[in-house]
């Protein structure tokens, strides 16, 4: 069997904090994708592994090393506070030290029920489970902090949701799986010594220079928000709306975790929310900044104990360090943006420049991406994705002046707008496609064509011109499901 070389810092923790488990075994494994560069990462030997894949994947074979166990979390669902969640369909197999010297965790999602599950199965449909891999791997290549996909096995079993469902199984590797809501769920037990435990430990694993700082929890908070605020700035950059900002779904690495009901607009409209459970509106795409906010306040709050023993100095040290916030998030949007212009200096009217085009943008209908993106072939070509291009001309004529006060040839202008600005997302149409080949006709090779694609965000290349195209009228997808 291949080694893993598990090193499982986390297992060491008190055991509140987790449940021991094994996987669920399936009954016919077969390996979907194996994802053989992360794999090297890892320190994995991809070769050694495909005999075993299927097995080791699915959680019928359990590595030498390994000590699974299901994190215990709770959770602001919806902005309602659930006291106890935790992993009710996964599990964590244990922990790597990765090429660069990074910890990484490796989990299996959809590998049975466990103490967490709450009535459910445990398991993951088979639609879930390519969605997050496909999309992970494509936030990935844009360059976004992401967990990210080592592997996809079918499972060969019947999984009841709306329908029955063929279900399978993802292999996830995330910085930690720490969420605002392992932080929750301790506090609301009053549990003092596991909350400076677990702060102790996510400084020692992913915030080392706060254990060296005058007040190290209070820099552990600012260096989560501020992580929190560039990772939702990126996001924004690239028309990406998560859909579920639960704070059981906020990562304290500063990942992207948790991809259920997301989504990447079309047609630029602020409000979009594609979530088929935010009736509401909550996570809209422009409110994801002050969800963000809201979501580490949640997080400050546990803190504030041992920030300050003074309870209303704790609180005036943490309220200054959230509301620094909004610049972070501010300067981070506005620098990334700015990049999508084709700008690298700094002037003073950029902020308004930009949120003139937004506004044009959603006024003439005009596809989020390609409108970037064409901006490379001239003003001209993506005039014609506006349904209203009068607001663009003006705007046009503006941007081309800022441009030219850059300094530099037209060329280098386009080479900075396309290493900006990806040809190929991870379209909601494009999506649903693959994983109704896959459920509906067993068919991969479309799962493995978008993958591939999404790989190779930044390069026009014939062969993956088609997934450059919005989707047609009839094509538009207008919700997505969380699928658990």
């Amino acid at each position: 069997m291949a080694a893993f070389a598990f090193d499982n810092s986390y297992r060491r923790l008190p055991e509140r904090f987790y449940a021991p488990l094994a996987p669920q075994p399936v009954v016919a494994p077969r390996l979907i994708a194996f994802n053989r560069v992360l794999a090297a990462e890892l320190g994995l030997d991809a070769d050694a592994m495909a005999p075993t894949a299927a097995g080791l994947f699915s959680g019928n074979q359990i590595a030498e090393g390994a000590e699974p166990i299901a994190l215990a979390y709770a959770g602001h669902q919806f902005g309602n506070f659930v006291p106890q969640l935790g992993d009710g369909r996964a599990l964590l197999l244990g922990e790597l030290i990765d090429a660069k010297g990074f910890r990484r965790d490796v989990q299996l999602k959809g590998s049975g029920p466990t103490p967490f599950s709450r009535n459910g199965d445990g398991r993951a449909a088979l639609g879930p489970v390519l969605r997050e891999y496909v999309v992970s791997e494509a936030m990935h290549a844009l360059g976004i902090p992401t967990t990210r996909a080592l592997a996809a096995v079918a499972t060969g079993e019947i999984v009841r949701r709306e329908t029955a469902l063929p279900g399978a199984i993802l292999t996830r590797v995330a910085a930690s799986h720490i969420r605002v809501g392992t932080f929750q769920y301790f506090a609301a037990r009053q549990d003092a010594e596991a909350l400076r435990l677990l702060a102790d430990h996510v400084i020692a694993r992913h915030y080392p220079q706060a254990g060296t700082a005058e007040r190290p929890y209070l820099a552990l908070l600012a260096a989560v928000a501020e992580r929190q605020a560039n990772l939702v700035a990126r996001w924004m950059t690239v028309g990406f709306v998560h859909g579920v900002m639960n704070t059981d779904n906020t990562a304290i690495s500063g990942e992207t975790i948790d991809y259920g009901p997301c989504a990447f607009l079309d047609a630029y409209d602020p409000a979009t929310v594609f979530s088929s459970i935010d009736r509401g509106g909550r996570y809209a795409f422009r409110n994801q900044p002050a969800i963000a906010q809201w979501n580490v306040a949640r997080f400050a709050e546990t803190l504030l104990f041992l920030i300050d023993p003074d309870i209303d100095t704790a609180i005036a040290l943490a309220t200054e360090t959230l509301k620094a916030m909004t610049s972070q998030f501010g300067r981070a949007w506005l620098s990334g943006m700015r990049a999508k212009l084709g700008l690298m200096r700094e002037e003073d009217e950029d902020g308004t420049l930009i949120g003139e085009l937004l506004g044009a943008m959603h006024a003439g209908a005009a596809d989020f991406t390609l409108t970037f993106r064409t901006l490379a072939d001239g003003a001209g070509a993506a005039r014609d994705l506006f349904g209203a291009p009068e607001a663009f001309d003006t705007w046009a004529a503006r941007w081309q002046a800022r441009t030219a006060r850059e300094g530099v040839a037209d060329a280098e202008i386009r080479a900075r707008l396309k290493a900006a600005n990806p040809a190929i997302i991870p379209r909601n149409h494009r999506v649903e496609d693959v994983i109704t080949a896959a459920v509906e006709r067993q068919d991969f090779a479309p799962f493995q064509t978008l993958l591939e694609a999404v790989q190779r965000p930044f390069e026009d290349l014939p062969q993956f011109a088609p997934f450059t195209r919005p989707p047609q009228a009839d094509e538009r997808v207008l919700q997505t499901f969380c699928g658990t």
